[in-house]
């Protein structure tokens, strides 16, 4: 172990802690979504931990500081080339309809409305026709 040791663990465990964090929060998004693109998020993302982890155990359990930065610095290219394809990857655009009320009395006077979820803009059917 060189003087370097606890700069190396520490680096380690926030990029765990951290990089770990934000995959989970990818992956429960990609959940509710079924984005590709979270998907994508998240599998980069855990990469990079991966790489972290198999880094830090080569450094400390092989005592081989350049097997761990290699590990460490192929893990990290590919979750950076994974997270590359995430901005690039197709997202679907989902529509939903909203009927409303406008009389207040539950028949009659009823209208449809649009909501595109990539521009936040309610519209009018016949304004999106």
């Amino acid at each position: 172990m060189d003087e370097y040791t606890l700069l190396i663990a520490a680096a380690n465990t926030a990029t765990f802690v951290t990089g770990g964090a934000v995959a989970a929060l990818a992956y429960r998004a990609f959940r509710r979504t079924g984005s590709a693109a979270l998907r994508a998020v998240a599998i980069g993302f855990s990469v990079i931990v991966a790489g972290s982890i198999g880094g830090a155990l080569a450094h400390v359990g092989a005592d081989d500081v350049a097997l761990g930065v290699a590990i460490q610095s192929s893990c990290i290219a590919a979750g950076f080339t994974i997270l590359l394809y995430s901005l690039y990857a197709e997202t679907t655009t989902t529509t939903t309809t909203i009927t409303l009320d406008r009389s207040g009395s539950g028949s009659g006077s009823e209208s449809d409305l649009e909501f595109d979820s990539n521009t936040s803009d309610p519209r009018s059917d016949s304004e999106s026709e």
